[in-house]
């Protein structure tokens, strides 16, 4: 095996033949991160063995995934490898020359979620299991729900009864068991940890499964190697990627935080590249919370690594969470990388949604949006350079919350059939 698990409280180390989930030692709050023998995985693949695959998924990654078997155990939907677009006229707009745009809502299930779903699914069927649950407001359970589907596993799946009915459809078209949860993401969190101690059930709720933020992870591996195949001003990193020898990171990534899950997944992923030496800096990485739901923000403000729990209320569901699961791991993938956290407030958010429709064709949920709405702010308070390669992560579609698109789309225009009634309305 080449990996072993170990706590970010206390750096215990753990066997995950015998830890399945947390440090024994911390409980719930032992989160534990998952450390590799990169020189096994070094003697065994490299970024032009990598580049060279034509699996144009997570799974292209494999030899860097904690899995035994990722051909046999991987279930059949293509994850991953979304598109990576230059947004030159949004940079424009900005000010900024290499401005990226990462679309995840192009996964599966149409958000960021089903990275760690397809790792959790592929190490469930390693492990044998028969049913897997999770709490989510909707994304992580839509992808949950989806990928096991693809592998013929049933699901049980916990969610606030107030999460966009387009999310809740998807859990139920994929043939999950819905528990619509009378309460909060958090108390869905801790009911469905609770169900799954009390009946043995396989969980895959944020950061308390090891392997959510593996899955995630493989954003940065591909963002680091889509860039290193995109045209750049500076001929020797071009070259270097282009031979393999490495890949190419971006000076900053901005991304939305909400349980803190994604923005440790991406920390996590590019760490590993540093270790390896397929990389050579490690990336600013920003969070962007909403002001409602800012628990990594203000545990970052305060220069300590205590998560206060907030009353979180918000427009973007999908980050919205009085107590940050993966806080701690969050707080410090922005301090260690030299990045920042910044709030942006729900009309900004909103705002944010018909701007990148428009200016970049990218139709984004509130949760998607909030980090070019960060990237707006970074930019009016001086944080970045015009030349700076900066990647924003929309991480969901925004057909998952259709009635927050409708408060900034507009409306149409009812006429008559008829081309009088139409010269009417273009005269309006």
């Amino acid at each position: 095996m080449t990996y072993h698990f170990k706590c970010t409280l206390c750096g215990e180390e753990y066997d995950p033949h015998t830890t399945r989930y947390v440090c024994p030692k911390h409980g719930d709050d032992g989160i534990l991160d998952t450390i590799y023998d990169y020189k096994r995985i070094a003697a065994a693949t490299s970024p032009q063995k990598i580049s060279n695959s034509r699996d144009y998924s997570i799974w292209r990654y494999a030899d860097l995934l904690p899995l035994n078997d990722a051909a046999e155990s991987a279930p059949p939907l293509a994850v991953g490898w979304t598109p990576l677009y230059h947004a030159k006229t949004l940079g424009a707009d900005l000010g900024l020359s290499h401005l990226y745009l990462k679309d995840d809502g192009r996964n599966p299930t149409a958000s960021f979620k089903d990275r760690a779903s397809a790792v959790v699914v592929a190490k469930a069927r390693e492990l044998g299991v028969e049913l897997i649950t999770t709490a989510s407001t909707g994304n992580a359970g839509a992808a949950l729900a989806g990928l096991a589907a693809a592998a013929q596993m049933p699901t049980i799946i916990f969610v606030p009864e107030t999460a966009p009915q387009a999310k809740i459809a998807q859990l139920l078209i994929f043939g999950s068991r819905v528990m619509l949860v009378k309460g909060n993401y958090d108390q869905a969190f801790d009911l469905c940890l609770a169900a799954s101690k009390e009946f043995g059930w396989y969980c895959r709720n944020t950061a308390y499964n090891p392997y959510t933020v593996e899955g995630k992870k493989t954003a940065s591996f591909e963002i680091c190697e889509q860039l290193a195949l995109t045209p750049f001003p500076s001929p020797a990193k071009l070259e270097r990627g282009a031979r393999g020898e490495g890949w190419r990171a971006p000076d900053r990534i901005f991304v939305s935080v909400g349980d803190g899950n994604i923005i440790s997944g991406l920390w996590k992923g590019l760490r590993d590249l540093a270790a390896l030496g397929w990389i050579d800096k490690m990336p600013k990485l920003m969070g962007i919370q909403a002001e409602g739901s800012a628990a990594c923000y203000n545990t970052w403000k305060a220069g300590t690594e205590k998560i206060t729990p907030v009353n979180a209320v918000t427009v973007a569901d999908s980050i919205s969470a009085d107590i940050p699961r993966d806080g701690v791991r969050a707080v410090r993938a922005v301090r260690e990388t030299g990045g920042a956290y910044l709030t942006v407030t729900d009309d900004e958010i909103l705002a944010a949604i018909p701007v990148l429709a428009r200016r970049a064709a990218v139709f984004s949920e509130p949760a998607g949006a909030a980090a070019y709405a960060g990237l707006v702010k970074a930019v009016k308070q001086g944080l970045v350079k015009s030349d700076e390669t900066i990647v924003c992560m929309i991480t969901g579609n925004g057909l998952k919350d259709v009635k927050s698109a409708m408060q900034v789309a507009g409306e149409g225009i009812h006429i008559e059939p008829t081309l009088e009634a139409l010269r009417k309305a273009m005269k309006t």
